[in-house]
């Protein structure tokens, strides 16, 4: 492959694209070698359906020794974050590598490595959610509660119909709910939304999430990662990987720091109109194993 040959992640900000027109990045990593631009990359990951294929039930989620002992190593050589929509005490058990900084809750909960400080996003005068969180999030479990006991009033006669709280939102799934029970589903979930007082709504995979009504998300916490790890200077490069649609919120802030998106997307996802703000793309975890081994090799 010649160099004039390779393209170029300099696509305008914030613009989606069909993921047909991501570029496989195992067929051409000089591309991504290239986007690279001699920086160190800063890499940040995203749990279900990036390093762990999606179980029907979160609990049930399989992160094989190969994955984890793939992110170990790159852990070792670069600096590495886990972001993820699971709570951060959650992710930290299933990925079992305590060495790591770790985003949880969407960026609500984080916990820098263990050379940085630990904070429930530590205070910084930059991050707008710093001075959100004095008063912002008061009366929260009390919301939270109200949204769940909603949802439970409306989903717990749906078959397969499944509500996870965390410990900042509280979501519901209908994966394992059969096709004729969806318009149900649906129902219930315009019920409850009827009051979202202090919550905001956020669709992920098969699921809607209630969160906090704060300016904040994973693409935020990526960039208030950079600066508390201190790897936001020009040396460094942000590589974001992620599968499902909260995780459009990373990807659409990376052109803006000249960083890189990388979706995990099958070709099951193929013609069925879906856009991203990434870049690049890879199958499935098994490509994304692959990859961080050949990032250290």
């Amino acid at each position: 492959m010649t160099a004039s040959s390779l393209r170029s992640p300099q696509a305008p900000k914030n613009q989606a694209k069909p993921i047909e027109q991501l570029i496989p990045i195992l067929d051409e990593t000089a591309s991504f070698l290239a986007a690279l631009k001699g920086r160190t990359p800063v890499v940040f990951l995203d749990f279900d359906g990036t390093l762990a294929p999606i179980a029907e039930r979160p609990e049930a989620v399989v992160f094989s020794a190969a994955r984890r002992e793939a992110v170990r190593k790159l852990a070792g050589k670069l600096p590495v974050a886990i972001v993820s929509g699971r709570d951060r005490a959650d992710v930290e058990k299933q990925v079992g590598l305590p060495g790591l900084t770790y985003a949880g809750g969407h960026g609500f909960d984080i916990r820098l490595a263990p050379s940085g400080s630990a904070s429930e996003v530590a205070p910084d005068d930059a991050d707008p959610l710093a001075a959100e969180l004095d008063g912002g999030l008061a009366g929260l479990v009390e919301r939270l509660d109200a949204m769940e006991a909603a949802l439970h009033a409306g989903l717990d006669g749906i078959a397969g119909a499944l509500i996870e709280r965390k410990r900042f939102s509280v979501a519901a799934h209908d994966r394992m709910v059969a096709p004729a029970d969806r318009p149900a589903f649906a129902a219930a979930l315009e019920a409850a939304r009827r009051d979202l007082r202090g919550l905001r709504e956020k669709a992920g995979k098969r699921l809607v999430e209630f969160l906090p009504d704060i300016d904040w998300d994973k693409g935020k916490a990526v960039l208030h990662l950079r600066r508390a790890l201190g790897v936001d200077g020009e040396g460094y490069v942000a590589v974001f990987f992620g599968d499902d649609l909260t995780d459009e919120d990373a990807f659409r802030v990376l052109p803006e720091i000249d960083g890189i998106g990388v979706l995990v997307a099958g070709a099951d996802e193929d013609g069925r109109g879906r856009t991203s703000h990434a870049f690049f793309r890879v199958a499935d975890p098994d490509g994304v194993c692959r990859l961080l081994n050949d990032m250290v090799a």
